[in-house]
């Protein structure tokens, strides 16, 4: 009876329950745990949950430099260029958000491309 019971954990330890698909995602949720923040790579893989529902859905990021300041400019795209007027109305709330999630003023610059 403990052989099957054994045989059970052995095959749960075995079975991966999420796969990361790249290093900054795996390294991302631990430094999440223990409150640091990684880089631009962590801003990439977070976005949505950044943001949130609101502006994800009409807005990517992407592009993000590291300037002399050591601080991020971010290029955004409206997932219809017709949102672009609506996206810089948000550009205020845009900046609030990534600088809370990073936790000091992280953002120089935003752009938007249409």
């Amino acid at each position: 009876m403990s052989n099957n019971n054994d045989d059970n954990l052995k095959q749960k330890l075995n079975t991966r329950i999420t796969r990361p698909t790249t290093i900054a995602g795996a390294f991302g949720s631990l430094f999440q745990i223990f409150g640091v923040r990684a880089s631009d790579t962590d801003l990439v893989e977070r976005w949505d949950k950044i943001m949130g529902n609101d502006i994800a859905s009409i807005a990517k990021l992407v592009a993000i430099k590291k300037t002399r300041d050591n601080k991020f400019s971010i290029v955004i795209r409206p997932t219809n260029p017709a949102l672009t007027l609506q996206l810089s109305y948000s550009r205020d709330e845009i900046l609030r958000r990534i600088n809370k999630y990073f936790g000091y003023d992280a953002v120089s610059k935003i752009t938007f491309r249409k």
